[in-house]
């Protein structure tokens, strides 16, 4: 393993791979990204949904949206990684007078950013998702943009990319320590011997609180189990079948959120992908599947999908969110430590907003403009009152 590096990052999925991947882009090859576990993209990078939107409250995150989706519709030619990226929309249902207004307000500033999103009536939304039950909807958005990716894949693009420029990766490799002198970064120490270098990003998902702790910083992030089940159509319902509409279910992957209960669904695959948040979750790092939250989902699951009804779960898995106190990323300089940088806090949205973070993070690094206000994503927000003006839509 090396012993010096220009820049070292803490964390092998779709974040640190990104800034590698952009850092060499930029001329910044002496970099070394490490990663604890034997392959990379296997924490919350390859526990998520895969879901990309454009569809955010706060304007900043929608201009992370345009660009990360703006790559990864080009992902192949420019960084040289087919990818899995199926654009059949996300669609929003709506059920109570106040998110009707919130949304109204929200796709105007959407429309504003040059973001295209649909209005739908209950019916329209029956429409783009044949199969759904519309009792209760008072209205619905629909951007056709929005979709589905492969987290492992457009990680393993950006990691084999900035491997061919001269990035190199470690797996299987603990950082124990963050070496600071004099108020600056020094180094890492990991469970392989110590690294010197000036310059150190946190990419570590929702581990980021720990790895700032190392370097004397608070990384306001806390980690929060979320499920993700797979359904299969009952044999009853495919035995003398063979389309998605014989299943009563959308034949294309669109992305179906219900707000108000943050029951979601795509397809995935032979099956179904569906998932929901829990009302009571407090901070953990456990991911073992809670079967007993299962009910609680297929109540709401059934009332919006009916065809989950009759269907098997072939399996499940539980990820880690890493939210921040007001839902949206930190994105730059740490504060109080020179040459530690944080691109942490997704919120849930970290994959899809990987690409963008990962190139405003390098130009930072690089010394470049990044040509985005960042502002909104300032780790000094939390100091002041900035919290307020976070995401509204973390699902």
């Amino acid at each position: 393993m090396k012993r010096t590096a220009e820049v070292v990052i803490v964390g092998g999925g779709c974040m640190g791979a990104s800034v590698a991947y952009h850092l060499t882009r930029r001329g910044v090859t002496d970099v070394v990204l490490l990663e604890r576990e034997k392959l990379l993209a296997t924490g919350s990078t390859g526990r998520n949904a895969g879901g990309v939107r454009h569809q955010f409250s706060n304007a900043a995150n929608i201009t992370l949206s345009i660009e990360s989706i703006g790559l990864l519709e080009r992902f192949a030619d420019e960084v040289g990684q087919a990818i899995d990226f199926h654009q059949d929309g996300y669609l929003f249902l709506l059920s109570t007078d106040a998110s009707v207004d919130t949304f109204r307000r929200n796709v105007a500033l959407q429309r504003s950013l040059g973001v295209e999103v649909d209005w739908l009536d209950a019916a329209g939304a029956a429409k783009v998702a044949p199969g759904l039950r519309t009792d209760g909807i008072l209205g619905a958005t629909f951007c056709r943009r929005d979709g589905v990716a492969d987290p492992n894949g457009v990680t393993m693009g950006f990691a084999k990319a900035a491997q061919a420029a001269g990035a190199t990766i470690e797996r299987d490799v603990e950082v124990t320590g963050i070496r600071v002198s004099g108020g600056r970064v020094a180094g890492v120490e990991t469970s392989k011997g110590a690294i010197d270098a000036p310059i150190v990003v946190n990419a570590a998902g929702p581990y980021a609180k720990q790895i700032g702790r190392m370097a004397g910083v608070d990384v306001p992030v806390d980690p929060y189990r979320r499920h993700i089940f797979i359904a299969q159509a009952s044999q009853a319902s495919t035995s003398a079948a063979s389309t998605w509409s014989d299943w009563n279910v959308p034949s294309s992957r669109v992305l179906v959120i219900d707000f108000e209960t943050t029951f979601y669904f795509h397809r995935e695959g032979a099956g179904l992908l569906f998932g929901m948040g829990g009302k009571n979750e407090t901070p953990t790092f456990d991911t073992t599947v809670q079967w007993d939250f299962l009910p609680q989902v297929i109540d709401v699951a059934v009332a919006r999908l009916p065809a989950l009804a009759d269907a098997s779960i072939s399996h499940a898995w539980a990820g880690l969110y890493e939210v921040t106190p007001d839902a949206n990323p930190i994105i730059g300089a740490a504060a109080g430590v020179d040459g530690f940088f944080l691109i942490n806090g997704f919120s849930g949205h970290g994959f899809q907003h990987s690409p963008a973070a990962g190139r405003i993070l390098a130009d930072v690094i690089a010394g470049r403009d990044p040509k985005c206000d960042l502002t909104p994503f300032a780790h000094a927000r939390f100091a002041t009152d900035g919290a307020a003006t976070g995401e509204k839509y973390m699902v």
